[in-house]
């Protein structure tokens, strides 16, 4: 009974460490100004990214628990050295936007308590740390990831009914949005690579692989925890959206430094405003505890000795990554414009070696049969997802430069 109770955790805390990787500082500045500037129709753009990170991470997640290996060792049974350079691409794109995750715990605290943001980087990463301390430290994770998400959903709830936001107009754009596609599909592209990009759809298969929840005969479990991740994550996303389209439709400008804060602030006041820094707070830190987790499994095929002391080297990088911060005293625009580039290349990169391993029986095994349905329409995901990362990288380098 209790290795059952231990197992519905760490479904549920994988599918939550997933979704909250995903839903970073970022992920709230992203929202926030693509529902400011498409308005409902940003209803649509969400359906679409939700669907196709649906089927990338089905994809991903089936054959790296089928299998019980993870990331990088599937790319490297592939083709020999290829983990190692996909190891290196997430721990790069992780390791800089844990920086830029330190920098939103740094602005949470600013925002929430008026704590000043440099001692704020310090608190953010200081209780990342905490996590990893701990002698279950994983089981802690998934407890966290899970309280913050909480929190965050009922936050942003709290501020959707005081700004009292257009349901009706936004359910029917939707599905029908008034904006021509030719405006929509940057953004589409753009929430794919942010909800199953770089180390994002590797965190919870990871954490499943680690609590020994693999083979055909768990697939069941595995595909609702896969799909669960990515319905926690739209549910933000939603609830954000609904938000801050309540603010938006009444003609209100948003402040592009922080428009998420911006928006609460205008909709729901001093209040709102503080609420902003508590779900910023509650982002950021999630972020930094699942960019520093996976980021490390990702380390654990350089060295047996990584794998032995992983708990100290989660907390090595989320040290770094604050130290880093605190040095900078700012934004790290530059490498953060560098992680995305780097970041937007994963995804296709990742998909293609997963869709290749789940018609390899080295991999997957004999008997194990990839749904050809769902083989097709990852092998559609990953070229628009090839799309992305050409585009991105391309566009990020030229703003870089």
């Amino acid at each position: 009974m209790n290795d059952k109770k231990q197992s519905r955790g760490a479904l549920l805390g994988a599918a939550f460490l997933m979704a909250t990787s995903a839903i970073g500082p970022g992920f709230l500045t992203q929202t926030a100004n693509f529902t400011s500037s498409l308005k409902a129709s940003f209803g649509f753009v969400i359906l679409a990214s939700v669907l196709m990170a649906a089927f990338a991470q089905v994809n991903i997640w089936r054959v790296l628990c089928v299998s019980g290996l993870r990331g990088q060792d599937v790319a490297n049974k592939i083709l020999p050295g290829l983990g190692y350079v996909v190891a290196v691409l997430i721990v790069i794109g992780g390791l800089v936007f844990n920086i830029g995750n330190v920098g939103g715990g740094g602005l949470g605290f600013n925002t929430l308590l008026g704590i000043p943001t440099r001692i704020g980087y310090v608190i953010a990463g200081v209780l990342a740390i905490l996590v990893f301390v701990v002698k279950n430290a994983k089981t802690m994770m998934d407890n966290v990831a899970k309280a913050l998400g909480g929190i965050m959903i009922v936050v942003i709830l709290v501020v959707i009914f005081i700004v009292q936001p257009p349901v009706g107009d936004a359910l029917k754009n939707t599905f029908l949005p008034s904006e021509a596609f030719s405006n929509l599909s940057p953004a589409i592209l753009t929430l794919l690579g942010g909800t199953v990009g770089g180390y994002i759809t590797f965190a919870g298969a990871h954490r499943l692989i680690d609590a020994g929840i693999t083979g055909e005969e768990n697939l069941g479990e595995i595909r609702k925890s896969s799909v669960m991740g990515i319905v926690i994550a739209a549910v933000v996303r939603v609830l954000l959206f609904l938000a801050v389209l309540g603010v938006v439709v009444k003609g209100v400008e948003l402040d592009s430094s922080n428009p998420a804060a911006d928006a609460f602030l205008q909709g729901a006041g001093q209040l709102g405003y503080r609420f902003a820094g508590l779900v910023l707070l509650c982002a950021a830190i999630t972020s930094i505890i699942g960019a520093a987790y996976t980021s490390v499994s990702f380390l654990k095929t350089f060295s047996k000795s990584i794998e032995e002391h992983e708990n100290q080297w989660v907390i090595g990088f989320i040290a770094v990554s604050t130290i880093i911060m605190v040095i900078l005293q700012a934004s790290p625009a530059s490498l953060l414009i560098i992680a995305g580039a780097v970041n937007g290349l994963i995804l296709p990169i990742s998909l293609g070696i997963c869709l290749i391993g789940s018609k390899n029986k080295k991999i997957v095994g004999e008997n194990y049969q990839h749904p050809t349905w769902l083989l097709v329409i990852g092998i559609i995901v990953c070229v628009i997802a090839a799309y992305i990362g050409v585009t991105t990288f391309t566009s990020n380098i030229v703003k870089l430069f």
